[in-house]
């Protein structure tokens, strides 16, 4: 652990034995929320879980003291690592691991919420009974909201991210993200985060890319909701961070990424004579309030691949 780092852990830290580690990354979000519906199965999970926070540079002390006063009270064993600085997710996510205790690894987002009151039973009692290498509990918006400012996003969100077990068992390696996944550690250990990916997209795909490969990925019904849903303007803003993440896993998983449909469409967008004014348009389609939701998705997909179009 970096000596930058600071830690807080609360009395049952110490000597907790724990099958299971809880990894929260966060980036300015509050996890507080999370941490409170984590700690109320405390007892039903009986010692075999322990939790794990990364604040990755927020640089809020208000937030911090809040924080570890929370982690202080929790039943759960819970540690704390503020960074002064931000590291970044991939980076992050194999700091959290290497500051973990548990043989599985389950990477949750701070922004997630469990959709019951069995969430982590139900992870413990997984890897107590089959040890899986990987499994993904799935994404969905039963808690989110349902401002219109995010009608986009919830709509993409419904189509592609929120897909039932059965059909994402079809495409292990696709449907895999690191808002609900556990990870055994000697998987995590071989397969690690690959830190050249920076800003946001793609290295949690990647990453199953690559584990898929030597093990096998298995896909359960046990959702949490994903709370931080964005703005058009914002969502566009991370796809724009995204498009050299994207260009990357292109050049080392050729093969997978020539199925996926952004792919199909970037490929055919490039071709188009004046790609960036179209790309503009594409935007401006999804940002205009007045439109069909299901077409202002459409148009922020096309300008997703439009982004894309420079990495194929």
């Amino acid at each position: 652990m970096s000596a930058r780092a600071k830690i807080t852990e609360n009395a049952a830290w110490k000597a907790a034995k724990p099958a299971v580690s809880v990894l929260i990354p966060f980036l300015r979000d509050d996890p507080a929320d999370l941490l409170t519906l984590l700690d109320e199965e405390a007892a039903s999970v009986a010692g075999a879980v322990e939790i794990v926070i990364l604040d990755d540079g927020t640089k809020d002390a208000a937030l911090t003291a809040r924080l570890a006063g929370q982690v202080r009270g929790m039943a759960l064993p819970a540690r704390l690592i503020t960074l002064p600085a931000n590291e970044g997710r991939s980076i992050g996510r194999n700091r959290l691991a290497s500051a973990a205790r548990g043989g599985s690894l389950l990477f949750l987002d701070s922004d997630m919420r469990p959709d019951h009151r069995r969430f982590l039973r139900d992870w413990a009692d997984l890897a107590a009974r089959e040890d899986p290498a990987v499994a993904f509990g799935g994404f969905s918006l039963l808690q989110a909201p349902t401002d219109a400012r995010f009608a986009v996003h919830r709509a993409m969100a419904a189509r592609s991210e929120c897909v039932p077990y059965g059909e994402r068992a079809k495409q292990p390696e696709k449907y895999v993200y690191t808002s609900n996944l556990l990870v055994r550690r000697d998987v995590f250990e071989a397969e690690a985060f690959d830190s050249g990916f920076t800003g946001w997209g793609w290295e949690d795909v990647e990453w199953a890319m690559r584990v898929s490969r030597r093990f096998r990925v298995v896909h359960l019904d046990n959702p949490a909701t994903h709370m931080g849903l964005d703005t058009v303007a914002a969502l566009a803003g991370k796809y724009e961070q995204s498009a050299p993440n994207f260009a990357r896993m292109v050049r080392r998983h050729p093969e997978i990424v020539a199925t996926y449909p952004s792919y199909r469409a970037a490929k055919l967008l490039k071709r188009l004579p004046g790609l960036p004014r179209l790309r503009r348009m594409m935007r401006r389609g999804a940002e205009t309030a007045w439109l069909p939701v299901a077409t202002r998705a459409f148009s922020l997909r096309l300008y997703r691949a439009a982004l894309y179009a420079e990495a194929v």
